[in-house]
C-alpha cells in the first residue's frame, strides 16, 4: 500500500499580496478615485455654493426679522420694496438655515393675518432642534388646525406643543389643556382624564393644574383632594 505525502508550502505573505493585488487594483483605484472626487465634491458644494448660499439669505432675511418682531405681518412675508421678505427667502434660499427660519415666520405671520392653511402650510415644514421654538411652532400649528375646525389634527399638535419642553411648566401646561379641552368635544373623555392628570402630576404649581380637577370630576366624577362637592 503506497502513501501518498501532501506537502503544505507556506505561501509568502508578500506574493499573496501582489496576487491580490494584480486581482483587484482596477477595483481599488477606482474606488479610491470615487472616494476622492466625493470628498471634493461635496467640499467644494459646502465652500463655493452652500456657505455663500447661507450667508446671502441670513443677510436677506436680517430685516424681515425686524418687521416680525414689530408684528408687521404683511412686511415680514413680502418685503417693504427695498428688503425682502420670508417668502422671497424660502422661494431662492431652499435647503438654508435661513429658509428654515423664514417657514416659520411666515407661519407665525399667516396665523395672525387668519391665514390659517398657509400656516399650517409653512409651519409644517419648520423644524428646529430648539426645544422652545419647536414648542411655539407646535402650538401656533395647533392653533391653526384648530381655527380650521381639524380638531383631531390641533389636538395632536397640543399635544406635541406641551411635551417639546418640559421646562416652560406654564406654557406646557397650557398646550396640553388646550388638548384635552378638544378631545372632549371629539368625544375622547378618557383621553382628556388623562390629560388632566398629566398636568396635575408635571406642572401641580400652575393655574390650569388647579383647574385640573372640576373637569376630571365632571368627565369621570372621580373625588380627589381638590374636588368641590
Amino acid at each position: 500500500m503506497s502513501e501518498h505525502k501532501v506537502e503544505h508550502v507556506e505561501k509568502d505573505p508578500l506574493m499573496v499580496l501582489e496576487s491580490f493585488w494584480k486581482k483587484n487594483s482596477k477595483t481599488i483605484l477606482t474606488a479610491v478615485v470615487a472616494i476622492v472626487v466625493i470628498a471634493g465634491g461635496w467640499y467644494g458644494y459646502t465652500e463655493y455654493i452652500l456657505k455663500p448660499k447661507e450667508d446671502k439669505a441670513a443677510d436677506a432675511i436680517y430685516v424681515a426679522q425686524q418687521y416680525f418682531a414689530m408684528d408687521s405681518s404683511n412686511l415680514v412675508l413680502n418685503g417693504d420694496g427695498s428688503n425682502k421678505g420670508v417668502l422671497y427667502i424660502i422661494k431662492n434660499y431652499g435647503g438654508t438655515k435661513s429658509a428654515n427660519l423664514a417657514q416659520y415666520y411666515a407661519g407665525i405671520s399667516y396665523l395672525k393675518l387668519g391665514d390659517f392653511n398657509k400656516a399650517v402650510e409653512h409651519l409644517k415644514e419648520f423644524s428646529t432642534s430648539a426645544s422652545q421654538i419647536q414648542m411655539a411652532a407646535y402650538g401656533a400649528l395647533a392653533d391653526a388646525y384648530s381655527e380650521l375646525n381639524k380638531k383631531t389634527e390641533a389636538v395632536e399638535y397640543y399635544e406635541k406643543a406641551g411635551r417639546a419642553f418640559d421646562k416652560d411648566e406654564s406654557n406646557s401646561s397650557e398646550y396640553l389643556f388646550r388638548a384635552a379641552l378638544l378631545s372632549e368635544t371629539i368625544g375622547k373623555t378618557k383621553e382628556a382624564v388623562e390629560l388632566y392628570k398629566e398636568i396635575k402630576a408635571k406642572y401641580p404649581k400652575t393655574d390650569r393644574a388647579f383647574q385640573a380637577d372640576k373637569y376630571i370630576y365632571r368627565l369621570s366624577a372621580e373625588k380627589n383632594d381638590l374636588s368641590i362637592n
